[in-house]
């Protein structure tokens, strides 16, 4: 069952690269008393993720930080695959989330079999807004990034 507005974050441990490398980062800690945009991609470094969908974010990312506590990008890759891809894409100001076993995806609902593309189990191209746990904006993109834009989140703030 996807999760839909009005719906409370699952409390998923996951992982994000701090000082001293790799550390747990629980959602229901990240989520608590903030308001924060959860953009997910289907895998960091791949073309339309790089070229396309954080871009949007980058370029954004003072106009969305003006409006929300975080902005936290998630994909199921490990902490240091979101670490280096953070780096590449001039995305410090962003959290981003490792999703290594795609878990949260998972308890999201928004997990999608990738196997064919060699891929394995990977989650969709999505971005939510929530304040305090509880989500106010959903949009998942079945092609392309509309749903899911940076454009598209600000005009939902």
């Amino acid at each position: 069952m996807t999760i839909a507005i009005g719906d409370r974050i699952p409390d998923i441990t996951l992982k994000t690269n701090g000082d001293q490398g790799p550390q747990d980062i629980a959602t229901g800690e990240l989520f608590a008393g903030k308001r924060v945009v959860l953009f997910a991609v289907p895998g960091a470094f791949t073309p339309g993720c790089s070229n396309t969908h954080m871009p949007g974010f980058v370029v954004n990312a003072d106009k969305l930080l003006d409006k929300v506590d975080v902005v936290a990008c998630m994909a199921v890759n490990d902490a240091f695959v979101m670490d280096a891809w953070q780096k590449d894409q001039n995305a410090q100001q962003f959290t981003m989330l490792a999703d290594g076993n795609a878990e949260f995806a998972r308890a999201l609902g928004l997990d999608m079999d990738a196997s064919g593309g060699g891929m394995g189990t990977r989650s969709k191209r999505f971005a939510l807004i929530a304040n305090d746990g509880v989500v106010e904006y959903l949009g998942v993109d079945a092609k392309g990034v509309d749903q899911s834009s940076a454009e598209t989140v600000l005009g939902q703030l």
